[in-house]
């Protein structure tokens, strides 16, 4: 069993910046793939980003490629980052953490979810 929290969310202007984070407990870290979904009002949840367990294999989604950022630290924090630059209105949704076997842009291939965070960017 893996227990995933998310903070860093909030609302932020276009063009700014935020850091979105995830800590895991319960199981060896660095066995999974971690991966960022995000969800907006009325739409269904779609792929943002994804890092392999050694951290060397990354994946993004074409709307976020050169915004957004996903890193890890398994050395003695657990966790992973999103850093997203660059924000857009249409970065608004809430943000979910989730890991499984490996790295893929599926959210079905995820076994574990966190609670999400919301991020907001005005116009």
């Amino acid at each position: 069993q893996v227990q995933l929290v998310e903070s860093g969310g909030g609302s932020v202007q276009a063009g700014g910046s935020l850091r979105l984070s995830c800590a895991a407990s319960g199981r060896t870290f660095s066995d999974y793939g971690m991966g960022w979904f995000r969800q907006a009002p009325g739409k269904e949840r779609e792929f943002v980003a994804s890092i392999g367990g050694s951290g060397g294999i990354t994946y993004y989604a074409p709307s976020v490629k050169g915004r957004f950022t996903i890193s890890r630290d398994n050395a003695a924090e657990n966790l992973v980052y999103l850093q997203m630059n660059s924000l857009k209105p249409d970065d608004t949704a809430i943000y979910y953490c989730s890991a499984g076997p490996r790295a893929t842009t599926k959210a079905t291939d995820y076994d574990y979810w966190g609670q999400g965070t919301q991020v907001t960017v005005s116009s």
